[in-house]
């Protein structure tokens, strides 16, 4: 079992928030994090030619604003996710430090969101951050907001 440090608390933290009416308080930190986790069978079984359906759109949003969240918090930098998807489960994601963009990636299938194991999300997360802080790093001077 994966330790629930560094980026999966920071994943689970960011899905605790999203849940306005404490519907989520009865689940342990592994119970939130279980539907990140879908074996190549499950994934296979998803169709694509659908519509997304919330429980989805909310995983991949908690997932980015996860990498966001770990991002201000390795770099002091302040963030921002944004994610733009079509009914269809195509769209993009960006994350900006200030001005600077420091995560941009394009979507597609996103109906079939989700991991082999909780190692595996773990390590897509700990590496977004650490390309993002580089980025950052590199650009400290262009993340502040005082335009």
């Amino acid at each position: 079992m994966t330790t629930m440090t560094g980026f999966l608390r920071d994943l689970v933290a960011q899905t605790r928030a999203g849940d306005t009416y404490g519907q989520l308080s009865r689940f342990s930190d592994e119970q939130m994090l279980a539907p990140f986790v879908l074996t190549k069978e499950q994934r296979r079984a998803i169709p694509t030619a659908c519509d997304l359906d919330a429980s989805t759109e909310a995983r991949l949003r908690s997932f980015y604003q996860a990498v966001a969240a770990a991002t201000e918090k390795a770099t002091g930098a302040f963030t921002t996710a944004i994610l733009d998807l079509n009914h269809e489960g195509f769209g993009r994601v960006i994350i900006f430090a200030g001005r600077l963009v420091v995560v941009d990636e394009a979507l597609r299938d996103v109906q079939r969101f989700g991991f082999d194991s909780l190692d595996k999300l773990a390590a897509r997360g700990e590496s977004l951050v650490i390309g993002a802080t580089k980025v950052i790093d590199q650009y400290r001077e262009v993340t502040r907001d005082d335009a």
